[in-house]
């Protein structure tokens, strides 16, 4: 495709989100959100701060997790040097843009590929997260990612089980064995003792 089509087509794609989302009714949101994911091929590495704008603004896991998974991740998979700005996303303010630099990885760790090792740098800096939404975002990467390498996670997980929610634990473990999950539990289930003692 020609820069010129492909910027009037960028024009005109950020024309109808800025339609969908100038009005308030929360189905018009999700039209954005399907606009950009059904052309998500036409965005680049200098789409990113608009989408950005809109992880911001989303304020719900209901458009924050579309735009985080199938628009910036495929940004992520595709584009060579958005580590940075994910590594920024990791330490945001904002928990919708923590949550946002995690679930962006999830695409190629659920493929059974992808980067777990700036995943778990992620979850680890965050493990100790009073937010449910981050937490809770923790765990469903983990649990996605055990059922293609769920001995990977067991053995990032078994360590921080003490540290990690409730929440997190609860969904990294499901697809992983029943020794594993005991082994989890028994980690856990310390750290519960040694709290009462």
């Amino acid at each position: 495709m020609a820069r010129d089509e492909r910027a009037a087509e960028v024009r005109e794609l950020v024309a109808h989100i800025d339609r969908a989302l100038a009005c308030p009714v929360h189905e018009h949101h999700l039209v954005a959100v399907e606009l950009l994911e059904q052309h998500v091929a036409l965005l680049g590495p200098a789409d990113l701060p608009r989408v950005e704008r809109l992880l911001r603004e989303a304020r719900t896991w209901a458009l924050v997790d579309p735009r985080a998974i199938a628009v910036v991740g495929a940004l992520v998979e595709r584009t060579s040097g958005l580590d940075e700005v994910l590594d920024r996303w990791a330490t945001d303010a904002d928990f919708w843009i923590r949550r946002a630099a995690l679930l962006a990885l999830l695409r190629p760790l659920r493929r059974g590929d992808g980067d777990f090792e700036r995943f778990a740098r992620y979850a680890d800096a965050m493990l100790d997260e009073p937010e449910f939404f981050v937490r809770k975002a923790i765990g469903w990467v983990l649990r996605d990612t055990a059922r293609k390498r769920p001995d990977l996670v067991y053995e990032w997980l078994l360590p921080r089980a003490a540290r990690a929610s409730g929440v997190t634990v609860r969904e990294a473990v499901k697809p992983l064995s029943e020794a594993q999950r005991s082994a989890v539990a028994d980690a856990r289930a310390g750290r519960a003792r040694a709290t009462r003692t």
